[in-house]
């Protein structure tokens, strides 16, 4: 069957203004533009439109959606499985916030005698995961690996309460050393090194393992990625490079 981008349009639920920006970027092409002008989708773009939709849905963002399907490896079937594994844990968190609420209503009511603070913040640590997943998913991904990723996450769910709150203490005390250090100017001066010391420890919360290397590639990709600078320069511009360069001299990457 084939579709007018019309058609293809309605059927989806996107705009024609989206798939004519996907035909642009070369992402998603028509199977031929008929006599009249218009485009023309067949099953392969319809099948390509959904892959596309799904990754979109997990926060992936377009650079490397089209890196993915148009790689010459790129695999269908494997691709709906994990789509399948990635939408199943977004129903699970939903599932956890759900009975997350409902517990919580019950224990106010009297229903029920207690609720254990492990209880209280598992839905919400999903919802980190899971909101961390879409933003930067990819990326993180691609740089570390699937298994990387899996383990730094079942750090995350597994935290009591007491360490949920030291991490979370710390990032704040991380980003506040890092605005006094960056007043400096100078990446290598005592307090800028304390901050990337602190995230070092940040960052043990949720790695495995540390390594410097690794560190540093973070480090540069909060410069690479525009929505990582964002975060970080978003009070102070610049101060995403200023950590890149603290980590650097602290790792040893760079000289100082």
């Amino acid at each position: 069957m084939e579709y007018t981008i019309q058609k293809l349009s309605n059927l989806a639920g996107i705009s024609t203004r989206t798939l004519r920006y996907y035909d642009e970027i070369g992402i998603l092409k028509p199977a031929r533009i008929n006599s009249s002008g218009y485009r023309i989708y067949g099953q392969a773009e319809v099948d390509r439109l959904q892959q596309i939709l799904f990754y979109r849905e997990l926060g992936v963002n377009l650079e490397s959606i089209r890196e993915i399907v148009m790689s010459p490896s790129f695999d269908r079937e494997k691709a709906l499985r994990e789509h399948r594994v990635k939408l199943l844990g977004k129903r699970n968190q939903l599932d956890l916030l759900i009975a997350n609420v409902e517990k919580t209503i019950a224990l106010t009511e009297g229903r029920i005698d207690q609720m254990s603070n492990h209880e209280k913040f598992e839905g919400f640590k999903q919802k980190m995961i899971d909101e961390n997943e879409k933003k930067y998913g990819g990326e993180i991904r691609k740089k570390y690996g699937d298994e990387r990723v899996e383990e730094s996450n079942a750090k995350l769910k597994n935290m009591s309460q007491e360490q949920y709150e030291e991490v979370t203490a710390l990032a704040d005390q991380v980003q506040s050393t890092l605005a006094e250090a960056f007043k400096t100017g100078d990446p290598a001066c005592e307090l800028a090194q304390k901050a990337a010391d602190l995230h070092k420890k940040w960052l043990t919360y949720y790695w495995k393992e540390y390594s410097k290397e690794a560190h540093a590639g973070l480090a540069q990709m909060y410069v690479d990625d525009e929505r990582f600078t964002a975060y970080y320069d978003k009070k102070q511009p610049g101060t995403a490079e200023f950590l890149r360069d603290a980590i650097l001299i602290y790792t040893g990457m760079q000289e100082k």
